[in-house]
């Protein structure tokens, strides 16, 4: 525990205030990092494995029944082998909610985050895929660092944090279009379906589609990363925008990309929504698409 002894002027003259504040050291952030690296990429979440497990039963295609089923016995053999569900182990995507009530101590945040990313590949024996330069170079990193950071300021004394792998194949689908209000709700549709259809078998389905409208022009495709996250068996809580994902669930259903692009009913586990608000003249709407291989986990400090 930090005091901070705060100055402040009253009408009497100087005053004193005390703030306690929670210290977190960095390398309690690091340990936990390295542990998020090397489970979220070897663990499929319950939620992930009942949606396939569903979709076997509903599905029509035998090769799509067959592929399903080897999503999961490739799930099952990951976690007892200790060994990566996929061989695409992605960009470590970290997002953090630090608490105001906390003082980091020992060192700088973003470097402890990045040590345990470094840690967490080099120790579970995950592929390093980040290059040091996008354009010229392309020289790898040999650590999968620097990882891509999100933090976020909320109320409390707790540091949550969530590591997210995101594969290149789904990621490269991805889309952000800056739409006009009159496009309305059915232009949002077409487009993430359209998004869908044109994708293809490339970002592996059964894919999550993430989606994310409002805000401006980066905030849109952060709320449609943010989206993945929320458990796949959780409607979302606001009775319109579930009514929304539930049919273009449907409607990317029935395009018949099925797995893996080979022909089926099961192209899509879900859609999930995030919105937020945004300028009167504009209607940012984004599209993250993410493969089976519904990668993430979270800790609390």
């Amino acid at each position: 525990m930090v005091i901070i002894e705060i100055l402040g002027v009253a009408h009497a003259g100087m005053c004193m205030r005390q703030i306690s504040l929670r210290e977190v050291n960095v390398s309690e952030i690091t340990s936990v990092v390295k542990r998020l690296c090397i489970d979220a990429n070897i663990y499929l979440d319950k939620d992930v494995v009942e949606k396939i497990e569903e979709s076997v039963e509903k599905e029509d295609s035998p090769i799509g029944r067959e592929i399903l089923g080897q999503i999961l016995a490739n799930a099952r053999m990951a976690a007892e082998e200790q060994m990566p569900m996929c061989q695409d182990t992605g960009v470590a995507v970290v997002l953090v909610e630090l608490g105001q009530d906390v003082h980091v101590s020992g060192g700088d945040l973003n470097k402890a985050i990045n040590e345990g990313v470094r840690q967490g590949y080099r120790d579970g024996y995950l592929r390093k895929s980040m290059v040091d330069d996008p354009v010229f170079d392309r020289k790898n990193t040999q650590d999968n660092t620097p990882a891509v950071i999100h933090i976020e300021i909320v109320p409390g004394d707790a540091v949550k944090i969530t590591l997210a792998p995101k594969g290149a194949g789904s990621e490269n689908m991805s889309e952000v279009r800056m739409m006009k209000p009159a496009d309305g709700i059915e232009g949002i549709k077409d487009f993430v379906v359209d998004r869908v259809r044109r994708s293809g078998g490339m970002p592996c389905p059964p894919i999550v589609v993430g989606v994310g409208v409002g805000g401006n022009f980066e905030q849109c495709a952060y709320l449609s990363k943010k989206a993945l996250l929320r458990p796949l068996n959780l409607k979302n809580p606001d009775p319109r925008l579930n009514a929304l994902e539930e049919e273009l669930l449907l409607r990317i259903n029935r395009l018949g990309i099925g797995p893996l692009g080979l022909g089926g009913r099961t192209t899509a586990l879900a859609v999930q929504i995030l919105t937020m608000p945004c300028h009167i003249a504009s209607m940012p709407v984004a599209v993250n698409l993410q493969c089976h291989a519904q990668r993430h986990k979270t800790a609390t400090i």
